[in-house]
């Protein structure tokens, strides 16, 4: 058995890896027909595209991908096993479907560990470089204006503004609120502030202080006031691929830090964390099914079974839209949103299991 064991985990990877470097020949192909007006607009070198944005795409996409690349593999040399009856020759020597189907979850729990470890520890310090090239060279910053901005900056201090310019760093009709055990001790107004980023503080402009006693209040105003406020610019700007670069622990901490200002990002942030999880567990689930779809010898042979594996592959990708939108777009626990798929897909493969061929 040690010698087909082997022979599977030869063919496994051997069919992976080349099915990932067509694939991913292919996708930079196309991204840089996309992306070469943005190249020769800026009068960038073949080198410096390939060491300070390619060498970080290729492992970024490949990873995203992986459970879907390992799927389409297995799918594709099991079916030609079949196909050349090599399987049929394996169950007629005493080999069982579990005993044919354990290097198979074996390789596949391998490949998930290395996924798992590059997306939550490698790749994110890539990201860093690759989404640095982008921001510099190939995305057209736009700069918007946010509206009713309501945030909590710490336990028991919070913030609203009507409106903030990233591009000014100007933020308008400003409040700022503090607490103490739920009971309001102080307000600050003001028209508008604005960041200072060499002093690290805020100016604000005809401000209003109130602080509110058991007996009494004091008001205060004023043109002007420097102060410090644990609040950046970068706050308000779209932090959603801020996450791409944060390894696992960094970025727990960082949903802690953002849903107690309880940024409306926070459920991206969320859906980030679980599909560094539930991705690598995927590539599993997959190749359980694949194995138990291509092991059959159909007429058709592997035309008809990448067929039907591209159909399942298009419908996982469908079902984690779907499901993290509902989540996005409605009060869905990320979490669930992102292993909904996975769920589902596991009974699929209990299914084709009791299917398969014994």
């Amino acid at each position: 058995m040690k010698k087909f064991d082997w022979y599977i985990t030869k063919k496994f990877f051997n069919t992976f890896f080349f099915t990932l470097t067509l694939v991913l020949l292919i996708v930079i192909v196309f991204d840089v027909s996309e992306k070469i007006d943005d190249f020769l607009e800026n009068n960038l070198s073949v080198e410096l595209i390939i060491t300070e944005y390619y060498i970080h795409f290729i492992p970024y996409f490949g990873n995203l991908f992986s459970p879907l690349f390992i799927f389409l593999s297995v799918i594709f040399f099991t079916s030609k096993l079949a196909n050349n009856t090599e399987i049929i020759a394996m169950t007629n020597s005493g080999l069982s479907f579990y005993q044919y189907l354990r290097p198979f979850i074996i390789c596949s729990i391998i490949l998930s560990v290395c996924s798992f470890f590059l997306g939550n520890f490698i790749i994110p310090e890539s990201n860093k470089h690759r989404i640095d090239f982008e921001n510099k060279y190939i995305s057209k910053k736009r700069y918007v204006l946010n509206k009713e901005i309501h945030m909590q900056i710490a336990k028991d201090q919070y913030i609203y503004m009507e409106s903030f310019n990233i591009n000014r760093e100007i933020g308008y009709k400003f409040r700022l609120d503090n607490f103490n055990k739920n009971k309001l001790i102080s307000t600050l107004n003001s028209d508008y502030i604005k960041y200072d980023s060499i002093s690290n503080s805020w100016e604000l402009n005809n401000y209003t202080t109130r602080i509110f006693y058991d007996d009494r209040e004091v008001l205060n105003n004023g043109r002007r006031l420097d102060t410090i406020i644990d609040l950046k610019p970068d706050d308000f700007q779209n932090q959603i691929k801020l996450v791409e670069t944060m390894k696992y622990a960094e970025l727990n901490k960082y949903i802690v830090k953002e849903s107690l200002k309880g940024t409306p990002q926070i459920v991206y942030h969320k859906i980030e964390k679980h599909k560094r999880i539930a991705f690598p567990f995927a590539s599993i689930i997959l190749t359980i099914i694949a194995v138990s779809i291509a092991s059959r010898k159909v007429r058709g042979g592997i035309g008809l079974h990448l067929g039907l594996g591209i159909l399942i592959a298009f419908s996982f990708i469908l079902f984690m839209q779907v499901s993290t939108t509902f989540a996005i777009k409605s009060s869905l626990n990320p979490g669930l949103s992102v292993w909904i798929p996975n769920i589902l897909f596991t009974i699929v493969a209990v299914f084709f299991v009791k299917k398969a061929p014994k």
